[in-house]
């Protein structure tokens, strides 16, 4: 008998028997903790951290519930009726796959929110962009009077909007970790927005990762297809109602972007919508989540005029491509959410004009290729500042390509740009990697660059 029959045969004698166990303990686990509570479920929390985020509220709200803290438990997880696995934790994490091999069946929060819900769902999902469509398709629906829940991987735990009321309308920004454990999504309306390099600390290959993003495509639902991404292309299904979008001059009767008398106008087929110039968040990459909002709000039937005035209104988010300051005519950007090199180049695509820009760049890699920020440098960047513990490996990719300058920390990295920049210039923080080494997320490095500009203008 090997090691882990041994532990099956024991974990007959064990006590700890629980309908359902919640694996991790951060909001979304703390989310299922209380649906569950609610429906009298019996249930037990593990996370492999001590002090996972969520532990104080836990226990002060619900005293009670066993947990398990500092590891995973085998004889835990495998006498279980099912786990709750939150999206932080892998499936190939040795205890859970062990527990899936013993039959035990594994979902996610987004899985018991499908099987709930009565009213629509609109789905996002993508390398690159979730937030901001996410965002967008809900302000258009707000602007058309519906009532919208907003939530999944933004805002608040899909699990908590059963707590807010009646919607019209759920709306989901969903991760390819929230979609591993779905299986019934049945989304009105879904996109995949893009497939770059992503999480591949987590996924085997690209074509692994694409896998679960193109989970958001089940059901019977109008599929919303980035007709300019192959990978994305190649998840059309026979049989199923399409919409398309595209950057460039459309076929057909798909949304895109063509010129008239100079001017570049977003577009339906034929009919002109909104001259690009118009719409309020900048870069190309905005264009086309601009472009993927408005064909998702078709598929709901919202009022055309509605979803152009909210592209003319909407600002983007905190820490996507957001204009800082403009100081001495350089433009300081902060796009500290482009965690990926496809997030850091199309913020770099969208923000140069002649090799006008200074990337500051580096972090947390999680195993990504940077090879490809090579091309996007070489067309678009006229000096590179990099931090972090990965900042070396971007250093090797663009020596030969840019200028390239090291800096302990973000104060120095502004500083360093700050020499380098001149009139005309744009600064634009898109580290292309995780915050994890340096910062607790994404938002503590954006507000650390924020200060450091802002320090500029008091020198």
């Amino acid at each position: 008998m090997n090691c882990f029959a041994a532990q099956i045969a024991d974990m007959k004698n064990s006590d700890k028997q629980f309908d359902t166990v919640i694996v991790g303990l951060g909001k979304t686990g703390f989310a299922c903790a209380r649906y569950l509570a609610d429906r009298h479920v019996e249930f037990a929390v593990t996370d492999s951290r001590k002090d996972p985020p969520m532990l104080e509220a836990m226990r002060k709200q619900y005293p009670r519930i066993p947990l398990y803290l500092g590891g995973f438990d085998a004889g835990l997880l495998c006498n279980s009726n099912q786990l709750l696995i939150s999206p932080g934790v892998s499936l190939r994490e040795p205890a859970i796959a062990n527990a899936m091999e013993t039959g035990i069946k594994v979902c996610g929060d987004i899985e018991l929110f499908c099987q709930e819900i009565t009213a629509p769902v609109i789905a996002v999902t993508g390398s690159n962009g979730k937030s901001t469509v996410t965002t967008l398709i809900a302000e258009m629906a707000r602007a058309a009077g519906l009532k919208v829940g907003l939530g999944g991987n933004i805002g608040l735990p899909a699990l908590d909007l059963l707590h807010e009321g009646n919607f019209d309308v759920f709306i989901l920004e969903l991760s390819s970790f929230q979609l591993e454990t779905v299986s019934s999504l049945n989304a009105f309306a879904s996109v995949v927005l893009n497939v770059t390099e992503d999480h591949m600390d987590r996924y085997a290959t690209l074509d692994d990762y694409a896998i679960a993003k193109s989970r958001i495509y089940s059901g019977d639902g109008t599929m919303v297809i980035n007709l300019d991404d192959s990978n994305v292309v190649k998840m059309r299904r026979a049989g199923r109602k399409e919409s398309g979008f595209t950057l460039t001059d459309p076929a057909g009767d798909v949304y895109g972007v063509r010129s008239y008398d100079n001017i570049r106008w977003l577009v339906k087929g034929g009919e002109k919508l909104i001259p690009v110039g118009k719409i309020r968040i900048s870069g190309e990459h905005n264009i086309a989540n601009s472009l993927a909002a408005l064909a998702l709000g078709e598929a709901l039937k919202l009022p055309e005029e509605a979803m152009l005035k909210v592209l003319q209104t909407f600002a983007g988010l905190p820490h996507r491509c957001q204009l800082i300051k403009e100081i001495n005519g350089v433009r300081w950007y902060d796009d500290s959410k482009g965690t990926n090199v496809g997030a850091a180049s199309a913020a770099i695509r969208g923000l140069a004009d002649n090799k006008n820009l200074i990337l500051i760049a580096g972090g947390d890699s999680k195993g990504a290729d940077f090879n490809s920020l090579a091309d996007v440098a070489a067309d678009h960047i006229r000096a590179a500042v990099v931090i972090g513990r990965d900042g070396p490996i971007i250093k090797r990719v663009l020596q030969n390509i840019v200028p390239v300058y090291d800096a302990g920390d973000m104060d120095s990295a502004v500083n360093k740009a700050a020499n380098l920049a001149i009139t005309g210039d744009v600064v634009l923080l898109s580290p292309a990697c995780a915050s994890f080494d340096m910062y607790k997320d994404y938002q503590a490095r954006g507000d650390a660059f924020k200060k450091a500009v802002e320090t500029l203008m008091s020198c």
